[in-house]
């Protein structure tokens, strides 16, 4: 299983702070969403199948996968490549990961 194209906290923490505009999927449940999220898109992870023809992006958009610790968004992000979509990165380490960085 290819992990290189994956994003690390400290990447995407430094493209967030540029203000740039990142195409985020948040898979984690609806009430861990609403407690703490850095935007996007907020689908379940065991919703996400159902809801493929709902996304926003088109199949070579590059989409970040986020959950908390980055198991779920990886199950995500090998749903999306199995449904067409080429430049899926997975958020390591998830939003504790950003988190770290934030207290250091």
């Amino acid at each position: 299983m290819s992990h290189s194209s994956d994003i690390n906290a400290r990447e995407i923490k430094q493209r967030l702070n540029h203000n740039e505009a990142l195409n985020l999927l948040d898979v984690r449940e609806n009430i861990e969403y609403h407690t703490h999220n850095i935007g996007g898109l907020n689908i379940p992870v065991n919703k996400l199948k159902e809801n493929l023809n709902n996304l926003p992006w088109q199949y070579n958009d590059e989409i970040i996968v986020i959950c908390s610790a980055g198991l779920r968004s990886e199950t995500a992000k090998s749903i999306l490549e199995e449904n067409g979509y080429q430049n899926v990165r997975n958020l390591t380490g998830g939003l504790l990961a950003i988190e770290k960085l934030q207290s250091i």
